[in-house]
């Protein structure tokens, strides 16, 4: 009787590889963003610049509505 390949534990084994390539990809990642926050000063996330009232409103005080024009 020929021996036949096991399909079901050779999937296994490509899934488990997988995920391993998967888990050492994320930890390079994670060792490498906190070596550039350890080595880069601290920035805020967020800019607080604020757009100027007179560019998003126009001159009647109101803001800029865009709308079709009658044929």
């Amino acid at each position: 009787m020929p021996i036949t390949p096991n399909y079901a534990f050779e999937k296994r084994q490509r899934e488990l590889a997988k995920k391993n390539k998967l888990e050492e990809k994320k930890a390079r990642k994670r060792e490498s963003t906190a070596s550039t926050l350890d080595s880069t000063p601290a920035e805020p996330a967020h800019s607080t610049v604020l757009a100027p009232v007179a560019a998003t409103e126009d001159a009647k005080g109101g803001p800029r509505v865009h709308r079709k024009r009658s044929p």
